[in-house]
């Protein structure tokens, strides 16, 4: 006789929305292929005609890179858009369970706002798939853009009332909050999540020809970025201090590493903005300018990266979380950081190297810090494959052990 066993994720946690989240990032590292080395006249970001006559006309390299991101981008976002709606599933089955109680009332709550930073994310993964797959579209999107703005307005009203719950609670009740278990960087996640909905907001103001569109993606973007950059603030100086005394909690090690994800997407953000502001509003910067944001945000991003990675290495957590057969909903926070790291990359090398004169485009230098960036892309593609099957797959049968 046989028993089947269940999957780690039939135990849902909302951390399982990181699974959407980082599929969708990794769509992001293959569009950079085509962001950076697609020509694209005229356009902020390469469209499906510009890559349709960079694969005509381009040498085998440029062809290869193309077929690459292309079908990349549209694996991973199948991969996200299958995780967001199997989420969107287990989450309300999970809101009728006792566990949903207890994690409205304790620290992890804060775990919630996983959701809206997962749907942000795929909305931003949609238009990028638009701009790849779907001829002419650059022809309507001086449209889209207000229909983006009120998708992410939406999100980010759901954001804000998760939010006004987990603050609302511990801040009007003493006690509640249990500071010896803060000793991790997870209070950051709501950051991360108004980070993402911050950036999406920040992509009309790059994009758009309308001042008054432009205008208001500015505003939006600059008050949420805001919000996220004081909450990262204030939840980075209380978990340290936490930290120093009780020591960084094992199965929380990733969270070490999520200010990685926030520094890029605030940096594009603001990269947006910068953009707009230039093209519609008489703003200007320098490509030095640009080059030394974009070096100032990885400096940061390298020093968060390192400090995770030592703690976690001095834990055991690969070892036993991600080669063991250890299992940690949390462990798909992991992705973020690498994705970001790439992501990064390619901006300091084309925006920031390059657009500053230090280096030349496709040159040996050029290629050796993106081949880095190329590295933490397949290393995070390898990492995916290997949560989703620790987590995912489906269950083998076990022999029933007979009662005596």
């Amino acid at each position: 006789m046989t028993t089947p066993t269940k999957r780690p994720a039939d135990s849902y946690s909302p951390l399982y929305f990181l699974a959407s989240l980082g599929a969708g990032g990794l769509s992001v590292t293959f569009f950079m292929y085509l962001m950076f080395w697609v020509p694209h006249p005229g356009k902020p970001v390469p469209t499906f005609e510009d890559i349709s006559a960079a694969f005509a006309t381009g040498n085998t390299p440029m062809q290869v890179a193309i077929v690459v991101a292309v079908i990349g981008i549209a694996i991973m976002a199948f991969l996200n858009l299958k995780y967001l709606f199997w989420n969107i599933s287990a989450y309300r089955a999970f809101k009728t369970t006792e566990s949903y109680k207890a994690l409205r009332a304790s620290n992890a709550e804060s775990t919630i706002m996983a959701m809206p930073l997962a749907l942000a994310m795929s909305v931003n993964g949609m238009f990028i798939v638009g701009l790849v797959f779907v001829p002419g579209l650059w022809s309507i999107v001086e449209y889209l853009f207000p229909m983006a703005l009120v998708a992410f307005a939406a999100i980010a009203y759901l954001a804000f009332r998760i939010l006004a719950d987990f603050l609302g609670r511990i801040l009007s009740q003493g006690g509640i909050f249990d500071v010896t278990a803060n000793n991790s960087f997870a209070q950051m996640l709501p950051a991360f999540a108004l980070s993402m909905i911050a950036v999406g907001f920040s992509a009309p103001a790059a994009m758009s020809t309308n001042t008054t569109t432009a205008g208001i993606a500015l505003i939006l973007s600059t008050f949420v970025g805001t919000m996220a950059a004081v909450y990262a603030l204030v939840a980075i100086f209380t978990a340290f201090n936490s930290m120093l005394h009780h020591g960084t909690a094992r199965e929380a090690g990733p969270t070490l590493m999520v200010v990685v994800p926030i520094m890029t997407v605030l940096g594009i953000m603001m990269l947006r903005q910068n953009h707009g502001l230039h093209e519609l509003f008489g703003a200007h910067g320098t490509p030095a300018d640009t080059m030394m944001l974009l070096a100032r945000l990885l400096s940061v991003q390298v020093v968060f990266l390192l400090l995770g990675l030592l703690v976690m290495r001095r834990q055991g957590y690969f070892t036993d979380f991600v080669f063991g057969t250890k299992t940690s909903p949390g462990s798909y926070a992991l992705v973020c950081p690498g994705v970001a790291l790439a992501v990064m990359l390619h901006f300091f090398v084309n925006k920031g190297l390059v657009g500053a004169g230090v280096i030349d485009k496709f040159g040996t230098a050029y290629w050796a810090i993106t081949a880095i960036a190329l590295i933490s892309q397949f290393a995070m593609i390898a990492l995916v494959v290997r949560l989703n099957r620790q987590h995912f797959a489906k269950p083998s049968a076990v022999a029933a052990v007979p009662a005596e």
